[in-house]
């Protein structure tokens, strides 16, 4: 195995000042390997976080991705009361031209080569029966099937914190978290997007859908032949008395674009880095819509993993995903207390966990 050159340095690549503690890049020419494996921070513990699997226009938009999810699941654990820190890892190519055993089991030993800083998990183009693979060269994978001791597909746990995340939002916008007979526009019916679709009918939601694919689509009209389809995520945005709008599928959903359409009055999905930039959240208070930050209300996923991890029965771990109910609320309400962006509030208190854990270790050095 080789690592791979960029033709930009890291510094140019992140949207955000380079705070990462370790970034490798690796390939692999006998498997066809080309992967990245960010850590933002271990602060908290080791990190954790997805494999991300999927092709990239270059090189260097697939460590831009993996600088800032990485970063994101920093965040996303500190603010879920985690002890763990924040890592990602990014598999560059088409997972249904170039996924392979050998390629996961290479992908698995590069992981099990850092020793334990970085544990590994599904995501976007990876499953359960791909960490099943790895699992077999690498001791630190999670989201592993129930058959091998493990929790299985995370993302009922991301569809169910996102939802409590939603009725946590509805109580401090509306004074009630019944969603019954809101309007909730999901952008994306993919791995999360259609589990969401049907924690939202059985809340007595009116849904309306958008996807690229259609036989995503297609699987969410065959089990809801109610829910409501439309063209695109502008044609969604643009939706007739939407009440939330829902991002479900990659990031960068949130632009300039989209806040000078939207109708809902709410933002909360399961995507991650849905803010092209900081400043749209800003656009969006002003136009009166509120913004649930991406990664308070999409942890369930790896609080899921964390179960696993700590060996937790799947009753225990479904009840410290429902309390993401309880972290979206607190973070709401101490931005309506202070003053502030609620992502900025939960910047603030997630940096704060951060920060308090650093100080304790280096007391404990000194």
């Amino acid at each position: 195995m080789t690592a791979f050159s960029l033709k930009a340095p890291l510094t140019a690549l992140d949207s955000t000042p380079f705070e990462h503690e370790q970034v490798v890049l690796l390939q692999d020419s006998v498997s066809g390997l080309k992967a990245i494996i960010a850590i933002h921070s271990t602060a908290l513990g080791p990190a954790v976080g997805g494999t991300r699997f999927q092709a990239y226009d270059s090189d260097e938009e697939a460590v831009r991705d993996a600088l800032n999810l990485s970063r994101g699941m920093s965040y996303k654990n500190a603010l879920a009361g985690l002890d763990l820190g924040g890592g990602k890892a990014v598999i560059i190519g088409d997972p249904a031209q170039v996924k392979t055993e050998s390629l996961l089991l290479a992908y698995g030993r590069f992981v099990a080569s850092l020793g334990g800083r970085y544990m590994t998990a599904c995501d976007v183009g990876t499953y359960v029966a791909d960490m099943d693979v790895i699992a077999r060269v690498c001791r630190w994978t999670v989201s592993r099937s129930p058959e091998l001791g493990g929790a299985g597909d995370p993302s009922t746990a991301t569809a169910v914190g996102v939802l409590q995340g939603m009725r946590a939002a509805a109580l401090h916008r509306w004074g009630a978290t019944s969603l019954q007979g809101r309007t909730v526009g999901v952008a994306g019916v993919g791995k999360v997007g259609h589990l969401l679709v049907e924690h939202l009918f059985n809340e007595g939601a009116r849904v309306v859908v958008t996807d690229v694919r259609e036989d995503a689509v297609r699987r969410v009209t065959d089990k809801f032949p109610q829910v409501t389809v439309v063209a695109d995520t502008e044609a969604l945005t643009r939706f007739d008395s939407l009440d939330i709008y829902a991002p479900c599928a990659l990031g960068g959903a949130l632009n300039e674009t989209v806040v000078s359409a939207i109708t809902a009055e709410m933002v909360c999905g399961a995507a991650n880095n849905q803010l092209v930039h900081p400043g749209v959240e800003k656009q969006l208070a002003d136009r009166g819509v509120l913004y649930v930050p991406d990664y308070v209300v999409n942890a369930g996923g790896v609080v899921q993993a964390a179960g696993e991890l700590r060996g937790l029965t799947p009753r225990r771990s479904a009840l410290q995903v429902e309390r993401l109910f309880d972290t979206t609320l607190a973070v709401l309400e101490h931005a309506k207390a202070e003053g502030i962006l609620p992502g900025e509030a939960a910047d603030r208190m997630a940096e704060q966990r951060m920060s308090a854990s650093k100080s304790r270790r280096s007391r404990g050095r000194s």
